[in-house]
């Protein structure tokens, strides 16, 4: 047997990844598995986009290898959302880097700007490809707290008594996953003041912004922003595309350029169907964001019922695709989603899935229909 990379021994696959296995198996075996574990988007796209990909397909060129910039008609599709979602203005020539999804946008901003031993801001709980990510280039995360009581935002006093002579990066992520919580305009100030004293990269990771949420935010609205801000964005929740990787990468052109170094010797550019697609939902009227938002309304008030029958507590003015749920006194998280999921036949996420401070917890996700959450009620009643 050949010897792995020293980098996988400090890796772990992807807990989802495993975890779906075991579902799949579950199923197979006939067992009726309810999954509210997955933030996949169950809706459909916007129909103007499925139009356009179809429509493309015979175009002149549609076959070739597209620019590693994306098309240009994509990047001002870009920068028209951004104008009109955030009123925020971004050039599209320059700041503008359209993605196969923002996942594979962590690893390149990872490549483009850390060294090994270089060290990493990693929001706990957060997003565990930060982390994951960060351990297969060899340097280090740092974990930052985020805590119920202090409304899952950092400390920046307890931030500042660290040593961060050696940290390149600051991973944030508002509307936050996987608790929903939406950061102040002060915050923004905050955290941009605190990468320009520290010369820290910020990268504010940002898929979730018009799922449930009345004001969206991009941190380039901030003065001083792109001094020291980038900013990942997704196609895949707000516009139900998560299989086609469609994301984007906003900053200054000194970042964007250095991160398009790495994306283009890492692939051969985006389908030219997808982006496509991607420029027509992008132009989706106010009238899409309110359907979407009805539907997930609907939902979230069943899934409130579903955390009720686990007597689990909830926060009523979180946003995003999912409710994080604290479990009632001392249940640890994962012992009580195995009996959930053994019981019940329900797979829900433990919140420890997203770093030690999200024990305690779980996550359901609205990415099933009102049809399904009720009969997982019925079946916990």
């Amino acid at each position: 047997m050949i010897e792995v990379a020293n980098r996988l021994k400090e890796v772990e696959e992807y807990y989802f990844s495993k975890k779906l296995r075991e579902v799949a198996f579950l199923k197979s075996q006939g067992k009726p598995i309810i999954n509210l574990g997955i933030g996949s988007p169950d809706l459909l796209p916007p129909s103007n986009a499925t139009v356009a990909l179809k429509g493309s397909l015979e175009d002149e060129g549609a076959n070739k290898y597209q620019s590693y910039q994306g098309l240009p008609q994509l990047r001002e599709a870009v920068t028209d959302f951004y104008k009109t979602r955030y009123k925020v203005h971004i050039s599209a020539q320059t700041e503008v880097l359209p993605l196969m999804g923002s996942k594979e946008g962590i690893m390149h901003i990872s490549m483009a700007f850390l060294n090994p031993g270089d060290e990493v801001l990693v929001p706990n709980p957060g997003y565990p490809t930060y982390a994951a990510v960060t351990k297969l280039l060899e340097a280090n995360s740092i974990l930052y707290d985020l805590k119920e009581d202090n409304n899952w935002l950092p400390d920046f006093i307890a931030l500042e008594r660290m040593d961060l002579s050696k940290v390149k990066i600051m991973w944030i992520n508002y509307p936050h996953m996987p608790t929903g919580t939406n950061a102040p305009n002060k915050f923004y100030d905050e955290v941009i003041a605190f990468g320009k004293r520290h010369n820290i990269l910020i990268v504010n990771d940002n898929p979730y912004s018009f799922v449930l949420n009345k004001k969206p935010i991009s941190i380039m609205r901030y003065n001083h922003a792109k001094d020291v801000c980038l900013e990942l964005n997704s196609l895949s929740k707000t516009f139900n595309m998560a299989g086609w990787r469609v994301g984007m990468l906003v900053g200054n052109y000194d970042y964007i350029n250095a991160v398009l170094k790495v994306k283009s010797n890492m692939d051969s550019g985006m389908f030219y169907g997808i982006q496509k697609g991607a420029i027509e939902a992008l132009r989706c009227s106010d009238m899409w964001y309110v359907s979407l938002n009805s539907v997930y309304e609907q939902r979230r008030e069943l899934i409130w019922k579903l955390a009720d029958c686990l007597n689990c507590t909830y926060d009523k003015d979180a946003t995003g695709l999912f409710v994080w749920a604290k479990l009632p006194a001392k249940m640890k998280s994962e012992a009580f989603t195995d009996l959930v999921l053994k019981e019940h036949s329900i797979f829900l996420a433990p919140g420890t899935v997203f770093g030690s401070n999200g024990e305690g917890y779980v996550r359901f996700s609205l990415c099933a229909s009102e049809e399904i959450i009720r009969e997982a009620i019925e079946r916990v009643k």
